[in-house]
């Protein structure tokens, strides 16, 4: 692999953070742009970037990607070959709340990236799409082909538009871009809104956790978890893989990337509480209330995975036990729970 000059956006984020942090272990100069917005714990954020900064192939810089002149000023500087853009407002539930940020960061700063990408060309643009754009499709395993013109939540709406700004700057300008469907993403210096991460905080806090599932456990809501490392992997393969103009086709493609083995939530509710339970070394059981599926959810995400592996050689295969004890090490360690 060449060594390239990246630009990694959402940086000090949690995907953002795993994949710099692979790509400085292969020797590339990476710029981290990240707004340390405090959607979450800022604390975080200033933790993960602490795992990178150190490296001298590492230049950070404070910036939203909402504000066209710094990003255009960056790219003018810097001139990455590739541009991995992962900052964007994240969270389903959160879009229903505070709807402004998604159109700022996830339509206004993307647009700016496509534009900044546009006027300083790369070589392959890599940007974060999610399984929301999926919405409430009956059809499972989910296939990049599948209709998806129904979202259920602004998110999800941010998401696919994003899919299609990229499309017609891939058509007109000739931008190789690759679109990342996430689903569920989890692992050690995870998000904190995350349920996995909100359960675990709720247990050591002595509160109940919240279950969105009607307490109806043979219709159970389905996830297709993906360990962080899978994620790392499959960015890092399809990396310099841009896709190629052809005569009737722009230079875009978007790849799902999930562990095409979706979990109950109740499967996955009780593989964290083993795992915590073997990080304490004492048995744990999270007080639960059953309540109603929220607005926006859907009842399942199941990751077709065959398109990505026909492209890189590679599908995600971490299991949910294995993942979810990493992270409960993790979170015991860094919170000292022990």
């Amino acid at each position: 692999m060449t060594q390239e000059k990246i630009l990694v956006t959402g940086a000090a984020g949690f995907i953002g953070m795993h994949v710099s942090e692979s790509l400085l272990k292969k020797g590339h100069q990476v710029i981290g742009a990240d707004v340390l917005n405090d959607y979450y714990d800022v604390n975080l954020k200033l933790e993960r970037l602490n795992k990178l900064k150190d490296n001298e192939l590492f230049t950070f810089i404070k910036m939203d990607i909402s504000d066209k002149e710094k990003l255009e000023e960056t790219f003018e500087k810097y001139r990455p070959t590739i541009v991995i853009n992962l900052a964007a407002q994240a969270g389903v539930r959160y879009s229903i709340e505070n709807p402004d940020v998604y159109i700022q960061s996830n339509i206004i700063g993307f647009f700016n990236i496509l534009e900044a990408c546009r006027r300083f060309p790369v070589d392959h643009l890599l940007y974060a799409s999610s399984s929301s754009v999926y919405g409430s499709n009956k059809k499972v395993p989910f296939e990049e082909t599948d209709f998806v013109d129904n979202p259920v939540s602004l998110y999800a709406a941010t998401k696919k538009s994003n899919e299609l700004m990229a499309h017609t700057y891939s058509h007109l300008y000739n931008i190789p871009a690759t679109g990342l469907r996430f689903f569920t993403v989890y692992g050690p210096m995870g998000r904190p809104d995350m349920a996995y991460f909100g359960f675990t905080d709720k247990y050591f806090n002595n509160e109940p956790i919240h279950i969105f599932n009607n307490g109806d456990f043979n219709n159970d809501l389905y996830r297709d978890f993906t360990y962080i490392d899978d994620i790392v992997t499959g960015i890092s393969r399809l990396l310099n893989q841009p896709p190629v103009k052809k005569p009737d086709q722009a230079p875009h493609s978007v790849f799902n990337i999930g562990n095409n083995n979706p979990e109950k939530l109740m499967v996955f509710i009780n593989s964290l509480e083993q795992a915590l339970s073997n990080s304490l070394g004492r048995e744990v059981e999270f007080e639960k209330i059953y309540e109603p599926i929220k607005q926006g959810d859907v009842p399942a995400t199941y990751a077709s995975t065959d398109k990505l592996q026909k492209e890189i050689g590679f599908k995600p295969e971490t299991t949910i036990q294995e993942g979810l004890q990493k992270f409960t090490d993790w979170y015991v360690d860094y919170y000292n729970k022990k």
